[in-house]
């Protein structure tokens, strides 16, 4: 089941969305290895009171398991452009989230099997009052760190962007104001002593400039 997208803000994407690795059953198998060793000989004996007992004992661990199981299922770690996420539980839930911009520091763990198996754990160190979240049985922790380290330089590019307002830009140089009506009429009185207009055409426009006095 993904993390359901209802959840997320407005134009937040997912970069990853991870469920506990297959590790976070190694109690639970480890567990049941002894107790399949002890069934095998307790059928082997044929004792119906000692059947009935690891049958009871089978059930339970059975029922265990399946708790185990849903709470694996119902367990995200996603990683988004905007926070990190971490919620859990089935019925009763849990979670954390860290804004990228808060993130100081992000380190892993991994044993020598947990690097064969490709399974280790994460510390995020962020800015607040819990100051630092422990993940346990995360896959690669270590792409996981690369990936955390990429979002957080897009987020800071993104709202480096959101905070400088978009520059204004002045005229390189205020509109030329409009000829007066005296230097009118001397332009009409030049043009028609060169005979590019006749008198009549000068009067009649002389008479329109003064109109308008």
């Amino acid at each position: 089941m993904p993390y359901p997208k209802k959840l997320l803000n407005e134009g937040e994407e997912i970069a990853l969305d991870l469920r506990p690795h297959w590790w976070f059953f190694s109690k639970h198998i480890a567990t049941g290895i002894p107790l399949f060793v002890v069934g095998g000989f307790v059928l082997s004996v044929g004792n119906k009171w000692l059947n009935a007992l690891w049958g009871i004992v089978a059930v339970v661990w059975a029922g265990w398991l399946a708790l185990k199981y849903l709470e694996w299922n119902f367990t995200h770690f996603v990683v988004t452009d905007d926070r990190v996420i971490y919620r859990t539980g089935v019925i009763a839930k849990r979670g954390v989230e860290i804004p990228m911009e808060r993130i100081n520091n992000i380190n892993f763990h991994q044993g020598i099997f947990e690097r064969v198996i490709g399974a280790g754990d994460l510390d995020i160190e962020s800015a607040g009052r819990d100051g630092q979240s422990h993940f346990d049985d995360v896959w690669h922790p270590d792409g996981v760190q690369q990936e955390l380290y990429r979002q957080m330089e897009a987020n800071a590019k993104k709202r480096a962007g959101w905070s400088n307002p978009a520059p204004t830009y002045a005229p390189s140089a205020a509109a030329p104001a409009p000829p007066t009506v005296p230097e009118q009429l001397q332009q009409l009185a030049d043009l028609r002593d060169r005979g590019v207009i006749t008198a009549a055409e000068f009067e009649t426009k002389k008479a329109q400039l003064l109109e308008r006095m």
